[in-house]
């Protein structure tokens, strides 16, 4: 089995799209389509869109909905997170080792501004 795209609604078309294209950005996704009401994101065809959906409330700490994002790098899970928090982001956890999950974790968890949590993550190879 194979996974196309995933859909995330939003309740700010705008303010979700800097999010993403913040987070996206540094793991070398762009905005592939943009229409009046979805923002699709991806490498070459669009893998991850969000939705306008204004009609429904933002929900202020967990919606149960969980995005993680494979990066290359420790430094690119960083940047990330420090592009996601400039963009409307409120920090989960902090990027850094993760030895309780696995001991060759390094991650970062963020919330978007409607409360999906996004984590980003690499695996790093020992030295």
């Amino acid at each position: 089995m194979a996974i196309d795209h995933i859909s995330v609604a939003v309740t700010d078309l705008a303010k979700s799209g800097a999010f993403y294209d913040a987070v996206f950005g540094p793991l070398g996704m762009t905005r592939i389509a943009d229409r009046p009401k979805a923002i699709g994101y991806g490498k070459k065809f669009p893998e991850f869109w969000i939705n306008a959906r204004p009609e429904m409330a933002p929900v202020a700490t967990d919606t149960g909905c969980h995005i993680a994002l494979r990066a290359r790098s420790e430094e690119l899970v960083s940047a990330c997170y420090a592009a996601a928090l400039a963009n409307g982001g409120a920090d989960a956890g902090e990027p850094g080792m993760r030895p309780a999950a696995l001991t060759t974790y390094f991650g970062a968890f963020l919330t978007d501004p409607d409360g999906n949590k996004v984590e980003i993550l690499t695996f790093p190879q020992p030295a």
